[in-house]
């Protein structure tokens, strides 16, 4: 509906009528065939999101339950690398530093990682595992997957990878870039409720598991669950409701296809781009030949004349929320989603109303230069 609320925050999404419908059916035993028979097709799904053949099993918490779940598993006194150029970087850095020896390799936020210090970090010392963040929304970047997957082949390291924000809204090829243990999210580009979460996990992950991992997080225990014969299930009791949901969602991937959902996601980046630059606005990071910025959430410098509440909060009496800058990013930038089910409509919206806060603070003398950009790459 045009005048409905917007949530334009880089999750949880708005959800789709189909999403919402399907989570009013009425409850079922997690210990029936009819669960299994859902929990199989969500495990299957995902596993085609994430192009894998690895176990995947479903959590029922956050993404951040799935993060600490790869790394609780697989260390315990290790030694753990963790990249940060962000705050999803730095969470993996603060689960690791509980359970094991981390070695933090720092980057300023949204800055590109460099390599040769990841490399040099490896060989320093033997390391079991290697955590990173593919898309850190924080900041608006994608992160050079690929590349360290190959230096922690090289240097015989587990690699862990945070997908929350990139899986159902880019490519994500996890076998082939050599992930150990992958992690996804429920409530961003995969376009489902929020509270649930996913890891994929290769065999050479289970066999260098920890001797006694955490009780509710015990992957070893969600593998036994799912492998049981005619009924594939979950250790302890799931939020059916959510699951519910989660299956609808992944089905509608599936009916868009993964390359024309990839192809919207991208479109709908460089639609927010344009209209930004449009309006003299300046994207955070700086895009400089290396930077490589998110399809799924885009980051733009708040403006020095106009102060985030004003901006935001606005923006969101005028029935359209976007999410602002985290710690040391607070205040400095805000953010703008192209995730899920978003439509150009959407961001049009968004944009004339960004544009109506701007003139009204005078930080633009007229509105209509970001929405016309917008329109002009939704022709092309």
């Amino acid at each position: 509906m045009a005048n409905e609320p917007l949530l334009m925050i880089p999750g949880p999404v708005m959800l789709h009528p189909r999403v919402l419908q399907a989570m009013s059916r009425q409850m079922i035993s997690h210990r029936d065939k009819a669960f299994s028979v859902i929990y199989d097709e969500c495990r299957n799904s995902i596993k085609e999101v994430l192009n894998t053949k690895n176990d995947t099993f479903i959590l029922t918490g956050s993404g951040s339950s799935a993060m600490e779940a790869a790394v609780s598993n697989l260390v315990k006194g290790d030694r753990m690398v963790a990249i940060v150029n962000g705050k999803f970087g730095e969470r993996f850095r603060d689960i690791g530093q509980r359970y094991g020896q981390v070695e933090s390799l720092e980057f300023e936020w949204g800055t590109p990682v460099d390599l040769a210090k990841v490399e040099a970090a490896l060989a320093k010392a033997p390391t079991k595992v290697i955590a990173m963040v593919h898309n850190e929304t924080s900041a608006g970047v994608k992160n050079p997957v690929e590349e360290v997957g190959k230096l922690a082949k090289k240097y015989n390291a587990l690699f862990v990878v945070d997908t929350i924000t990139s899986a159902g809204g880019d490519l994500v090829e996890a076998d082939k870039w050599g992930i150990d243990i992958t992690v996804t999210g429920s409530q961003k580009s995969l376009g489902a409720p929020s509270g649930l979460a996913s890891v994929s996990v290769s065999q050479k992950a289970f066999d260098s598991m920890v001797k006694n991992p955490p009780y509710y997080l015990d992957l070893k225990k969600y593998k036994k669950s799912a492998d049981k014969e005619g009924r594939a299930e979950t250790p302890y009791t799931p939020a059916i409701t959510l699951f519910f949901g989660m299956q609808e969602a992944l089905k509608m991937i599936r009916e868009e296809g993964m390359a024309n959902r990839i192809a919207r996601h991208r479109k709908g980046a460089e639609a927010i781009r344009a209209a930004a630059k449009a309006l003299g606005l300046e994207l955070y990071p700086v895009t400089d030949g290396h930077t490589v910025l998110s399809n799924t959430v885009t980051a733009i410098k708040t403006p020095a004349t106009i102060t985030d509440k004003d901006l935001r909060g606005t923006m969101k009496a005028k029935g359209i929320t976007i999410s602002g800058g985290q710690d040391r990013l607070d205040g400095k930038i805000f953010r703008i989603p192209s995730m899920n089910a978003f439509t150009g409509d959407d961001l049009i919206r968004t944009f004339a109303t960004l544009e109506e806060t701007l003139v009204q603070f005078k930080v633009i003398p007229e509105a209509g230069a970001g929405v016309e950009a917008l329109r002009k790459v939704y022709k092309n």
